[in-house]
């Protein structure tokens, strides 16, 4: 059985288990939410024991591998200048909206979610008071210490320099580095696929020990937080998408592009997986957007790693979601480092299973906020992400566009309309 279909069979049974123990029920004598607890914290401390490794193995291998094809050259320069501009774009509109709708904002907070003090000073102690702030935390003192205390923010800056510097180094070294880097790596990731197989039983945990406490108070919030998502994910792909294929890519109509894409958006909703899409994005934008090959191979499995529009804005508006859910108001410096955080956590794990359920969690950890409400958003999930996946897929192919109108292509559009 498929994952997501058992990690909604999950949330159902976490429904009737929460609703039927609540506060005062027992198993053989054991307090039910105690139960809960166990299996939905045993969940969360597996998926901070794979953080720091699989996040720092996965940039440094982003970046070293960018640089290691050529990648820093003028196409390279223009592609990932189009891509940090069209994430910050993203991320943008979705800290806009969710500081406009405010859906985790509750007149009746669920009650283990209501204003924590200890969270509101943890928050202000990790959070980035301001600019200054966030540039100081970029450069920790010691890396190590700064693993062992989870400071996602001097780490991954670190992961980007280091894995720059890798493609600089000549000769067997870079070579035995990469392939160290590599395989550490690997084993991360199928460390990673086998915690992610009791995805379902540690959302049960959550979301049952969630209802035990509040009932089902919080899915009103829920319901916002999903309206917010789809507003800015709609937003950022019909609006900003149609203007930089109008006026940077210079396509009159940019309607013929979305009729050339259908089919791989169609492809990325169904399969929830940029990777996956990869072979119907390429035929699409060669043969139905007429983008040679040259460009379009380069340009779309580059972004199919490191382009996550989607996946960065959703990251943005959770993490302010969750926020707003615990009674704390993140400074404007915060919101800044949730923005780089989430861009920078896309280089590279665009490619691990449940890629945004890690990149929260990383940004959580560095801001100081519990992971305890990741559950609560598994519950919308799958429709999110086969809603941001689209938006992903085709943010690569309108930088495909755009790079080889910048390049001096013509894309004609040869059967954009079939």
């Amino acid at each position: 059985m498929a994952l997501p279909i058992q990690i909604l069979i999950a949330l159902a049974l976490a429904a009737i288990a929460g609703s039927l123990a609540g506060t005062t029920g027992q198993v053989l004598g054991v307090p039910a939410l105690a139960i809960f607890d166990f299996i939905g914290t045993l969940f969360l401390n597996a998926l901070k024991m794979i953080v720091i490794p699989l996040v720092v193995s996965a940039i440094i291998l982003g970046v070293s591998n960018i640089g290691g094809q050529g990648g820093f050259g003028r196409l390279g320069v223009r592609t990932l200048s189009y891509y940090i501009a069209t994430g910050l774009i993203a991320v943008v509109i979705g800290l806009s909206l969710v500081n406009l709708i405010k859906p985790g904002v509750s007149d009746n907070p669920p009650p283990q979610l209501e204003a924590n003090p200890q969270i509101t000073m943890a928050v202000e102690g990790r959070g980035a008071g301001d600019i200054v702030e966030i540039f100081l935390r970029m450069v920790p003192e010691n890396i190590f210490v700064a693993a062992v205390e989870m400071q996602m923010l001097g780490l991954i800056f670190f992961s980007i320099l280091f894995g720059f510097f890798l493609t600089k180094v000549k000769g067997p070294a870079r070579e035995t580095m990469q392939n160290f880097w590599q395989g550490l790596f690997d084993v991360m990731m199928l460390i990673t696929q086998w915690v992610m197989k009791f995805a379902p039983y540690g959302v049960f945990g959550l979301v049952a020990a969630s209802v035990a406490r509040s009932g089902f108070d919080q899915f009103g919030s829920l319901a916002w937080f999903f309206i917010t998502v789809v507003l800015a994910l709609a937003f950022h792909f019909v609006v900003v998408m149609s203007l930089i294929l109008r006026y940077v890519g210079g396509i009159k109509s940019p309607w013929q592009h979305y009729r050339a894409m259908a089919p791989a958006l169609l492809t990325a909703f169904s399969t929830s997986s940029s990777a996956s899409t990869l072979p119907v994005t390429l035929a699409n934008v060669e043969q139905r957007a007429g983008v040679s090959n040259r460009i379009s191979s380069f340009v779309l499995p580059l972004g199919a790693t490191v382009n996550m529009n989607g996946t960065a804005l959703f990251e943005c508006v959770a993490v302010l979601f969750i926020a707003q859910l615990f009674g704390v108001e993140l400074t404007f410096g915060q919101q800044v480092l949730v923005v780089f955080l989430a861009l920078a956590t896309s280089i590279g794990v665009a490619g691990i299973p449940s890629a945004s359920l890690v990149a929260i969690s990383v940004i959580l950890l560095a801001v100081g906020l519990p992971l305890e409400a990741l559950g609560l958003l598994l519950v919308v999930d799958r429709l999110l992400d086969m809603m941001r996946t689209s938006v992903n897929i085709f943010s690569d192919s309108v930088g495909a566009v755009v790079l080889a109108r910048l390049d001096g292509e013509k894309v004609t559009y040869p059967i954009s309309g079939n």
